[in-house]
């Protein structure tokens, strides 16, 4: 049951992890260049797939349920959090992006949403890969 576990955890990361950074990391490309298409599928896969990420939160927590009082357990979680609610103002301010370009005043660009967008990303993707580095030295396997 622990092996079925540990896939699933890893099947989520690299599934669900992978696209939603690239989603999140490519938008400010399209909000620049005002490609309104793109950024709604961007948005939408954001979305999508930054509900998937829970299922490596969740099954993590399945999966480290013995050791849930380690330190690199608890700061993964932590971590882990921070960047949701990160992916959370990125979905708001990709949504925000969308309604601004969608409207007919040339001289709003959406420049604020742009910078936000890239800084939080940005942000996530680092916290990920800190997780990812907390999980194969802090572990105690």
């Amino acid at each position: 049951m622990t092996d079925l576990l540990l896939w699933l955890h890893i099947g989520f990361a690299i599934f669900a992890l992978g696209p939603v950074t690239a989603a999140t990391m490519s938008t400010p490309r399209f909000i620049r260049s005002r490609d309104l298409s793109v950024l709604r599928y961007l948005h939408k896969t954001t979305r999508v797939y930054g509900v998937a990420t829970l299922g490596v939160f969740l099954f993590g927590v399945i999966l480290g349920r013995d050791y849930l009082g380690k330190p690199y357990l608890s700061v993964s979680m932590t971590l882990f959090i921070v960047a949701a609610a990160l992916l959370v103002m990125v979905d708001r301010d990709q949504r925000t992006a969308i309604r601004v370009l969608a409207s007919e005043d040339p001289g709003d660009d959406a420049k604020a949403q742009t910078v936000r967008i890239a800084a939080f990303s940005g942000i996530a993707a680092l916290i990920w890969l800190v997780i990812l580095v907390l999980m194969v030295w802090g572990s105690p396997s």
